[in-house]
C-alpha cells in the first residue's frame, strides 16, 4: 500500500510489451508515472507540478472519470457504491501527466482501497490513439481483496490497435509493495485455431515509487522532457515494425453506442 503520509509520488519504471504470434515482437521502454491521492490533490502541487494549475508537468482533472472538471474522488466513490464495492479508503490515480501540456494515456489506473488499506477494486481507464474513452472497474470474484495472486479478467470491448481484433479478454494482476508497484496485463484474443489460442500479448507497468517533491519532479522532467511526445512516436514505430513482419491489418470497427455489457470475473465496464 502506498505511504499515507504523502499525496503524491513519482513512479519511475519501465513498460514492457511483447508479442507472441504471428510474430514475435517485444520493446522495453523507459517511463515515469505520476500516481495521486485522490482525496488530496491540492496537496500534491508544487513548483513544477501543478493539479489544474500552469505547470511544465500537471494533471488536468477533465482528462479522467466524468471530463467535466469535477471532483475525481467523488465520482469513483459514487462508481464503487453503485457497484457495492467499499468506498470507504483511500483511492489513487496513476496516470501518465501532461508534460508541456500535452498527454496521452494509453491506459490510467484508480486503484481503491478499503479503510483498512487493502486493494478492493481497480478503474482502467483505457484510451485509443483514435480519442475513444473505455473504462473497465474490475474486482475480485468474490469481492476479496486485490492480492498479487489475483487475477481480474474482462472482456475487451474497445478498439486499441489496428493489429488486434475487438475479440477476448484482458486478465490483470496488480502487485504493490512500500516502494514497488507492477501491473501486468496479458490479451488473450480468444482464438477459435487451437494452435494459435492463449495469450497474445503480456504487458507490464513497474517500477519504484517516490515521493513527489519538487526536486523529484524536476529530476524527472530533466531525465525525459519528451515524455508526451515519445509514447506517441514509439506507439507509430511499433507500429511500423509490425506492418514490416507481416502482421494482419484489421480496421477500425463502427464503436456500438452502448458498449456495457456483463461479464465473469466480476467486473463493470462503462463508457464515457
Amino acid at each position: 500500500m502506498t505511504n499515507p503520509r504523502a499525496p503524491a509520488y513519482i513512479v519511475r519504471g519501465q513498460v514492457m510489451h511483447e508479442r507472441l504470434r504471428p510474430a514475435q515482437h517485444r520493446f522495453v521502454y523507459p517511463v515515469f508515472y505520476v500516481r495521486l491521492n485522490l482525496a488530496r490533490l491540492s496537496d500534491a502541487n508544487n513548483a513544477w507540478f501543478g493539479v489544474d494549475r500552469l505547470r511544465l508537468m500537471s494533471l488536468r482533472t477533465r482528462d479522467y472519470g466524468p471530463r467535466d472538471g469535477s471532483d475525481l474522488d467523488g465520482w469513483m466513490r459514487a462508481q464503487l457504491a453503485d457497484a457495492g464495492l467499499p468506498c470507504d479508503g483511500e483511492i489513487w490515480l496513476q496516470t501518465f501527466p501532461r508534460l508541456f501540456g500535452f498527454v496521452f494515456n494509453p491506459v490510467s489506473f484508480w486503484l481503491c482501497h478499503d479503510s483498512a488499506g487493502a486493494l478492493r477494486a481497480v478503474l482502467a481507464e483505457v484510451n485509443n490513439t483514435f480519442g475513444e474513452t473505455h473504462r473497465y472497474l474490475l474486482a475480485d470474484s468474490e469481492r476479496k481483496a486485490i492480492t498479487p495472486d489475483t487475477r481480474l479478467v474482462c472482456a475487451k470491448a474497445m478498439h486499441v490497435s489496428p493489429f488486434c481484433e475487438v475479440r477476448g479478454s484482458y486478465r490483470f494482476r496488480f502487485r504493490d509493495t512500500a516502494t514497488t508497484t507492477l501491473i501486468g496485463i496479458d490479451y488473450d484474443d480468444g482464438a477459435d485455431n487451437p494452435d494459435s489460442a492463449g495469450v497474445l500479448i503480456h504487458t507490464t507497468v513497474g517500477g519504484r515509487l517516490q515521493a513527489m517533491t519538487s526536486a523529484a519532479a524536476l529530476r524527472a522532467l530533466l531525465t525525459q522532457p519528451f515524455l508526451t511526445f515519445g509514447i506517441v512516436a514509439k506507439i507509430h514505430w511499433q507500429a511500423w515494425k509490425l506492418w514490416c513482419k507481416r502482421v494482419p491489418f484489421f480496421r477500425k470497427p463502427v464503436r456500438p453506442t452502448d458498449s456495457a455489457v456483463a461479464t465473469a470475473n466480476f467486473n463493470k465496464e462503462m463508457s464515457p
